[in-house]
């Protein structure tokens, strides 16, 4: 338990923390306190950003221990603690260094200041996360290597990045038997189509047949291809939207993709720069419509006052039948609800520890339904646009 496994710079117990942000923590002291460290590596990107809003939180109690050498009193570690302490050791010097240096947000470029040797970040950073990249970019710095190496799901493994220096772009996998199903015809029984059979800009379903027992499973995943790799004749393809992740008014169908286009649009420095979003139907007024909570970096724009035209736009340019809509009086502007800074930080810990669950498994879905975590995030709103 006290040891610490070769490519980490934390010990083994620090993966039996199920506290969620206990365990950013004490991740991030180990981190702070190796100044040798070369890569980061984490399951999704907006983990990293939880990290770096508790960093900033508690960068004077972080500093303070890697100064004299303890683990601070952080909620329900006492059963890992001295596995901890046997790997930490006081350190003033490299306490001097941070303090000079600031907490994350206090500077771009923050990380490579803290670690010289940073050379890559690896993570899930595509689809409706690449929202959250501005950010993660200007705390990493301009020369940190961001790297997306995967497609993956809970059931399998679906497709490895093409290349290192695009984050939304895939080749199929090999591991297991993925087939498809065409998204642009009725699906009937019959029509599972091989990577062979696949055409350039059309939509697909994955279907998964895995060695550990899954038969034809279906993932509610849509993907595009774009086209295939020229080394061994394998679709190549981008992630599109989440089949299960969609809003049904009566006027027309809002995937996921469509949602992510619209805060595309309406996100800017003129405006407000959105780092994650969620979204309901907001029935708060007549008529219904779109509405969006949305985490903003940085300050509110000039023009703050074009993002709900801007998102209205965007939106109407996906269907015909939001602005036909519109102009009957059935549906409204979208809303735009900006929520308090760590409010999704605080969400997913608020969701893992009430579903008693790890770090990794929680996400923020772009399509939020529960009435409960509507009700949650709607009291942590500061302002409306």
């Amino acid at each position: 338990m006290a040891s610490i496994l070769p490519g980490h710079v934390a010990p083994w117990a620090t993966g039996f923390i199920i506290h969620h942000r206990s365990f950013l923590l004490i991740h991030a002291l180990f981190s702070l306190a190796n100044i040798s460290l070369e890569g980061i590596t984490v399951l999704l990107l907006v983990i990293f950003l939880d990290m770096v809003h508790r960093i900033e939180e508690e960068w004077s109690t972080l500093i303070s221990s890697i100064r004299n050498g303890t683990i601070p009193d952080f909620e329900q570690i006492d059963h890992v603690r001295a596995y901890l302490e046997l790997n930490m050791h006081a350190d003033p010097q490299r306490a001097d260094e941070l303090q000079r240096i600031g907490p994350p947000l206090s500077s771009p470029g923050w990380a490579q200041r803290v670690w010289p040797n940073l050379k890559l970040f690896t993570s899930i950073c595509s689809g409706t996360f690449a929202a959250a990249l501005p950010q993660a970019r200007s705390v990493l710095g301009p020369n940190v290597v961001l790297h997306n190496p995967w497609y993956i799901c809970t059931e399998c493994l679906i497709g490895r990045n093409l290349n290192p220096e695009d984050t939304e772009t895939f080749v199929v996998a090999t591991d297991e038997l993925i087939e498809f199903l065409d998204m642009t015809e009725e699906q009937t029984r019959g029509e599972v189509l091989q990577a062979w059979d696949l055409q350039s800009g059309k939509f697909y379903q994955p279907v998964s047949t895995t060695q550990d027992g899954l038969w034809r499973y279906l993932i509610d995943d849509v993907i595009q291809v774009v086209g295939f790799d020229p080394r061994n004749g394998l679709p190549v393809f981008r992630y599109s939207r989440r089949k299960n992740l969609e809003i049904r008014l009566p006027h027309a169908l809002i995937t996921e993709a469509d949602l992510l286009s619209v805060v595309y649009a309406f996100s800017g420095e003129d405006t407000v720069e959105v780092q994650e979003f969620t979204t309901v139907i907001d029935d708060r007024k007549f008529p219904m419509t779109l509405g969006f909570f949305v985490s903003i970096t940085g300050n509110i724009g000039p023009n703050v006052k074009l993002a709900r035209q801007k998102a209205f736009a965007a939106l109407a340019a996906t269907s015909e039948e939001h602005q036909i809509a519109f102009d009957t009086d059935e549906f409204g502007l979208p809303t735009i609800r900006v929520v308090k800074p760590g409010t999704f930080a605080d969400y997913r810990r608020w969701r893992g520890e009430s579903m008693n669950v790890g770090v990794g498994q929680i996400k923020l879905p772009a399509v939020l339904t529960d009435p409960k975590a509507q009700e949650w995030i709607a009291g942590r709103v500061m302002m409306e646009l």
